[in-house]
């Protein structure tokens, strides 16, 4: 796919994130949007992100702007520092997509830039550089330290006292920065599975060969729950002590209750139940993390965001265990980690998962779909109401409603969800589910993945 804007910066393939690309969209960057003059740059573990890193802080060096090289970092570290410093900043990840893809994610003083910001930046990708004097490179090894002081000085060495916790680190780049900050809050921390090859985990859709080994940690350690994160460590992933995953939105509903916040703003794909959970405010919006920030700041006041991938965005000052966190509008893994365990308190994880009203909601994709055959048949899905009832009628039920907020979300008469989107980051088909039992949940996931496969043939 050529690069472009997906629900979360820019991403493409490798082969065709050339320095003549990136360094016309991170001007594009500079000139459109408040940059002020510091520019951070971090990356995560994948091969391609070191040369792309290189080639955005002399891209940023040629406008006169001082790049400083934050190295290896999470997305939510980067952005922290870029806040706390009144600075810019671009991560180079891929987030969960495979190594031969990558992307940047681009952060204005303002913090992660929005859907209109996207607009600006492709409107000045033609215009002409003027030159001016070189800017300096220099480096910040300071990044991850920031990260952890923001956790360890609001919850407390006692946090998770007595907790042990397997972490699956693979090829996340910030397994140590989440081993250190567990660590640090109490907890008995085994490392799982480390790599020094790229692997590509989706917390939203969570492979058969992951949950077969998370469960097998757990049953021969008796871990209390296995915590992981995608690559660029934005998105959390966390079983409880059976080894059953927590979906992630279910973790954004406890950790907003927890922070005791008034508006929720999250996109349509995410578990309907948080609406009967007392929440002053409930935004729908469409999927991805600038619709998700936009909604925020439309409503202010005590607001959070959260994605179905489990990305945390905190939009006000939050009272934690012995202190407060600032707002960090920008997806977050480490806090509905740390939150989720702290409300189950001295019980299991899935005690407190036990208490979210009773909806669950699975996910999963196919992938190596090009965008332009999944989008047409999304199309045809939205448009035509004789695809849709075909659709479902190899699912055993006819539709009540469809919501086109994104993709094509179908209601269905037994009570089901089934919505299909095309992924915004990678040639991938996504279908959610949502139901009143698990059983019927899984079911109608994999029923509804063979009917995809078929018609996509």
């Amino acid at each position: 796919m050529s690069p472009k804007f997906g629900t979360s910066g820019l991403r493409g393939l490798v082969t065709e994130l050339t320095p003549e690309l990136v360094t016309s969209y991170v001007q594009a960057f500079l000139r459109s949007c408040d940059v002020g003059s510091k520019l951070f740059v971090g990356r995560d573990l994948r091969p391609s992100s070191p040369n792309l890193a290189d080639i955005v802080m002399t891209a940023a060096q040629n406008m006169g702007m001082t790049a400083i090289d934050a190295g290896e970092v999470p997305t939510p570290a980067l952005a922290l520092t870029a806040q706390q410093q009144d600075a810019s900043a671009i991560m180079i990840t891929g987030s969960h997509i495979p190594a031969d893809r990558n992307g940047l994610k681009f952060y204005s003083r303002a913090g992660e830039i929005a859907k209109k910001d996207e607009t600006a930046i492709c409107a000045a990708l033609e215009k002409p550089v003027q030159a001016v004097a070189q800017g300096q490179r220099v480096s910040d090894p300071e990044v991850n330290s920031r990260y952890v002081l923001r956790y360890v000085t609001a919850f407390g060495s006692a946090a998770l006292a007595g907790k042990r916790i397997g972490l699956y680190s693979h090829s996340a780049v910030g397994r140590d920065v989440l081993a250190s900050i567990l660590r640090l809050l109490g907890a008995e921390v085994t490392e799982l599975g480390r790599s020094e090859t790229f692997i590509p985990v989706d917390t939203e859709a969570v492979d058969s060969a992951t949950r077969d080994s998370i469960r097998t940690w757990v049953q021969l350690n008796g871990f209390d729950a296995v915590m992981s994160m995608d690559g660029d460590s934005d998105r959390p992933l966390l079983a409880d002590e059976n080894g059953k995953i927590v979906p992630g939105d279910v973790m954004g509903q406890i950790t907003a209750e927890a922070l005791d916040a008034d508006t929720v703003v999250t996109p349509i794909s995410s578990n309907s139940g948080v609406s009967a959970k007392g929440f002053a405010n409930v935004h729908l919006t469409r999927i991805g993390s600038p619709f998700v920030i936009a909604g925020m700041q439309a409503a202010g006041g005590k607001v959070i965001g959260y994605e179905a991938n489990g990305g945390f965005l905190l939009g006000f000052e939050a009272t934690v265990l012995i202190g407060t966190l600032s707002p960090l509008i920008t997806r977050d893994c480490v806090l509905p980690l740390i939150m989720t365990l702290v409300a189950a308190g001295e019980g299991p994880v899935s005690q407190r998962v036990a208490h979210e009203p009773r909806v669950i909601t699975v996910a999963d994709r196919l992938q190596d779909v090009p965008q332009v055959r999944s989008s047409a048949f999304v199309g045809k899905l939205a448009q035509d109401p004789e695809a849709r009832a075909c659709f479902l009628a190899a699912l055993g039920s006819t539709e009540q409603k469809t919501d086109l907020t994104d993709g094509v979300r179908m209601y269905l008469t037994d009570g089901r969800v089934v919505h299909v989107r095309p992924s915004g980051n990678a040639p991938e088909l996504r279908l959610y589910v949502e139901a009143q039992d698990e059983d019927a949940a899984n079911a109608t996931l994999a029923l509804g993945l063979n009917v995809l496969r078929s018609n996509l043939a």
